[in-house]
């Protein structure tokens, strides 16, 4: 039985598929981690592709792994092949006593393998339903072949911690680990809070005070639930339901989302204060997409006080609470998306009171203290170096 470590005495590989290649809520967890890590004085040592333009400055040191693009049209996102020699001489001279897996991909795979090799204990953690991509590809039939991928992934970590509840009971279910705990997320109070909406930018938009705006924030890809989005917000319009649609965001599907929602207003990738002033300047968030883990928009926006309409789905089922601070609706009940929409644009008062609820429910959500548990989980697996 080894006597318990001290944060001090943690050498954390951190392996990631993409630490900051691109801004997304995985990669800025991780980040936030690393740096809670860090005022812990644990020693941290990433390893991920790079780019030469990255979207953000990293959190600790990062070291690059040799890439290619991704299949499918993604070449947004990088995809590391193996481990190089030159990684695995790093490592060895970086001596971990803890490896932290981000990925099932290929990286994250040799990343065990080495780390079992060595008896060096590793934390997996899940941060995307990787499986339901497959059918916004047109690939659906490979679902159970990535399952099984996955759980040999998940099945060789000493331990493995998710997003959400809802998510860790789905991984139970799917036997992907025995010892699943929570790593939730937080919120950025100085950037979401209801003082940040803004009449101005929104008449700059075109927006008039009076109207109701319906947002969508994210990626704008297929697997955040466009197709979804656009089929309640058509069936929304012909109730002659008045209202302005929002985006704020990018991405490769931009051109087809603007095509299919002619009359929405495209505010563009947003970020920081900027983005907390989107957020708060919605009436109604719209979350369809099923893909989430989390559903770090929907808190966001809940911290904004803007009620939630979101698909029943893993994070947002226990984020939003039915009928007090947003409405759940099953995945593809499209009327149902339509009149939940419906209600918030009719009803002041039920925008307020769910959005005041909402942004309650919001306080309880801390980075530093959530992410302790994975400190936690850290020094519950990790094993002192050997002399």
């Amino acid at each position: 039985m080894h006597p318990p470590m001290a944060p001090d005495q943690l050498r954390i590989a951190l392996f990631s598929g993409n630490y900051n290649y691109v801004r997304d809520g995985a990669n800025q967890a991780l980040n936030r981690l690393v740096d809670y890590l860090l005022r812990q004085r644990a020693t941290v040592r990433i390893y991920s592709p790079t780019s030469p333009k990255p979207a953000f400055p990293p959190a600790g040191e990062l070291i690059s792994v040799k890439s290619t693009s991704f299949p499918f049209g993604r070449d947004e996102y990088p995809l590391a092949l193996g481990m190089p020699r030159d990684i695995r001489d790093n490592l060895a001279s970086f001596k971990p006593n803890i490896v932290h897996v981000s990925a099932p991909d290929i990286l994250g795979h040799r990343a065990v393998s080495w780390a079992r090799a060595r008896s060096v204990p590793v934390l997996a953690s899940m941060h995307t339903r990787f499986e339901t991509y497959l059918h916004y590809y047109h690939v659906g039939f490979a679902e159970p072949l990535l399952r099984a991928v996955m759980r040999r992934f998940y099945r060789r970590a000493n331990a493995v911690v998710a997003p959400s509840e809802s998510m860790a009971a789905i991984l139970r279910e799917q036997r992907m680990n025995d010892d699943i705990g929570i790593w939730a997320r937080g919120i950025d109070t100085n950037i979401f809070h209801p003082g940040q909406r803004s009449l101005p930018w929104r008449r700059e938009l075109g927006i008039a005070d009076e109207d109701i705006v319906i947002g969508f924030v994210g990626r704008i890809v297929m697997e955040k639930g466009l197709d979804a989005f656009c089929e309640a917000l058509d069936l929304l319009a012909a109730r002659k339901v008045p209202h302005k649609i929002l985006v704020v965001g990018d991405g490769p599907a931009k051109g087809w989302f603007a095509e299919r929602l002619p009359t929405a207003i495209f505010a563009g990738f947003q970020a920081g204060e900027a983005l907390g002033r989107a957020v708060a300047s919605m009436d109604v968030l719209l979350n369809p997409s099923v893909t989430e883990t989390f559903g770090n928009v929907t808190l966001e926006a809940m911290a904004s006080g803007v009620p939630v309409v979101a698909a029943r789905a893993t994070g947002n089922e226990n984020l939003v609470h039915e009928g007090r601070t947003g409405k759940l609706i099953t995945p593809g009940d499209y009327p149902a998306f339509a009149g939940a929409l419906g209600a918030y644009c009719a009803d002041q008062s039920l925008r307020v009171s769910h959005g005041l609820s909402g942004l309650e429910a919001s306080k309880s959500y801390d980075w530093d203290t959530i992410n302790q548990t994975v400190l936690d989980s850290y020094l519950r697996i990790a094993r002192p170096l050997s002399v």
